[in-house]
């Protein structure tokens, strides 16, 4: 098993960074995620840090995104003070929460904010998740009009069924117009799918591939249903009410969406995640698995930053109450070790279509890779180049498989 990453410590109130983190900085790509922490409704399977009411003690819709803005004024400060580089923003990520619940003006007062703090690269990604019912075509124009240059559909399901297992509220019907309107206005497309939930079969699965394959869209995130200890699907299934996801399934189900999905001209880049071509790949997400530098904006958020990594205190009262008095919203944090570093580079990076260089894996693991390789696991064209890379069996084992070479 990989040895455990470092125990945490307590942040430092001022938010004050270590030298090391100015080591190599202008070789790393700087990304921005702002969390915002309200949906309409919370669903059963979920375990993020979002809230329902319009309301939550210190903190409102209206009040939140000057609180995010200051938070992004803060950061500027901090990096400042630790000797970074000024460097200007590559991709931006709106996420939650359902983003599009604040409505454009918000969405792009703090989008602009970004701007004036940080300075974005003229080609940056940037990003806001949406619900299919929580955004409208007007929406989506006047996002698009702001400089945001993608929109991530949560659609999780086609199947009633399994949108009422997951208490999804959206109707399926709504995703077509929604990923027209968004294509319309320029934006490109993903959507996020979840397969295996309790009781849903390979036939339904299926079916919502088919449904995903026909909205045309250019990036599709498909991932295998976790179930969460202390959400409410969690305690569903500890009653006996729903039967707990299968393994077997599950594999049978991404079996089936990397087919389907290779057929439909898409091809995987990281183990959940497909796309048409290469500039419709996740800039964001790819910043997180080459480990870059980003901030997270807003409570519960987190961020890394030249091999520290912090998170924000959790309740929205909280993190406003620091903001207010000015002090660092970062609640705990870790500084990795040069070893931490290396385990995460091959947890990370095993899952991606580059996969990592021979020498990230010590030489006593060699035994591992044979066996990886007779078993089918590994590409054997790239092993000689010194890669290592999963096939299509391997990556059903990536974790596994990290494990075994960490």
């Amino acid at each position: 098993m990989p040895s455990p990453l470092p125990i945490a410590e307590v942040a430092p109130e001022h938010g004050r960074l270590p030298d090391s983190v100015v080591e190599g900085a202008d070789e790393r790509a700087l990304g921005l995620y702002v969390h915002v922490p309200f949906c309409e409704v919370r669903c059963g399977y979920c375990d993020f840090n979002t809230y329902t009411a319009d309301e939550v003690r210190g903190v409102s819709r209206d009040s939140y995104p000057s609180q995010a803005m200051a938070e992004m004024e803060l950061a500027s400060g901090i990096m400042r003070n630790a000797g970074l580089p000024p460097r200007p923003l590559q991709t931006i990520f709106f996420g939650g929460g359902t983003p599009t619940l604040l409505g454009p003006e918000p969405l792009l007062a703090m989008l602009e904010r970004a701007r004036s703090t940080f300075g974005v690269a003229p080609e940056a990604e940037i990003t806001v998740e949406a619900n299919p019912d929580s955004v409208s075509a007007n929406d989506l124009r006047a996002l698009a009009r702001g400089g945001v240059t993608r929109v991530s559909f949560g659609v999780q399901s086609a199947d009633p069924d399994v949108l009422a297992v997951l208490e999804r509220t959206h109707d399926p019907a709504l995703v077509p117009e929604g990923v027209a309107a968004a294509k319309d206005a320029g934006l490109k497309v993903s959507v996020d799918v979840i397969y295996g939930s309790p009781g849903e079969t390979v036939r339904q699965w299926e079916s919502t591939l088919e449904y995903v394959v026909g909205l045309d869209v250019e990036h599709v995130s498909a991932y295998a249903l976790i179930v969460e200890p202390g959400t409410a699907l969690a305690r569903r299934i500890a009653r006996g009410e729903l039967e707990s996801p299968d393994d077997d399934v599950h594999a049978d189900m991404f079996l089936a969406t990397d087919r389907r999905l290779t057929e439909a001209g898409f091809a995987w880049y990281e183990t959940s995640n497909w796309s048409t071509a290469r500039d419709r790949e996740s800039a964001h997400n790819w910043l997180y698995w080459n480990s870059g530098d980003w901030w997270g904006i807003g409570p519960g958020a987190h961020s890394h930053m030249g091999g520290v990594r912090w998170w924000n205190v959790k309740h929205p009262a909280a993190y406003a109450e620091r903001l207010a008095q000015q002090r660092s919203p970062a609640f705990h944090r870790e500084v990795l070790t040069p070893s931490d570093i290396a385990l995460e580079r091959i947890l990370l990076g095993l899952r991606t279509r580059e996969g990592i260089s021979v020498e990230d894996v010590a030489p006593e693991k060699s035994d591992v890779l044979d066996d990886a390789l007779g078993h089918g696991l590994l590409d054997a064209q790239a092993l000689s180049s010194g890669r290592i890379t999963l096939t299509q069996s391997g990556r059903l084992l990536a974790d596994h498989l990290a494990a075994r070479l960490s």
